[in-house]
């Protein structure tokens, strides 16, 4: 039995002025490869992560769209999630 998984997060402080997107990408329980939005680019943990992430990183088209991702997604949908989360403190 084989497990891969992606999670995306985003981490929002003091609303929305400061935000981070990290998405990990994860096989058999261990984290090959890690896209962190204040890096800015792909980080490999394995052999096949480094690979994974030398070939995403010289995606220019790729790049731009995990760069904006903070914006198109994140703040996007913390309209949605700020209900639950922020106003029930």
């Amino acid at each position: 039995v084989f497990q891969n998984m992606q999670t995306t997060e985003c981490d929002f402080t003091n609303g929305t002025e400061k935000v981070r997107l990290v998405d990990r990408y994860i096989y058999n329980r261990q984290q090959y490869l890690m896209f962190d939005s204040d890096v800015g680019l792909h980080v490999g943990f394995t052999p096949f992560g480094e690979r994974c992430a030398k070939q995403a990183n010289s995606d220019p088209v790729f790049m731009e769209s995990r760069r904006t991702a903070v914006d198109w997604f994140c703040r996007h949908n913390y309209e949605l999630v700020a209900p639950f989360s922020v106003e029930r403190r």
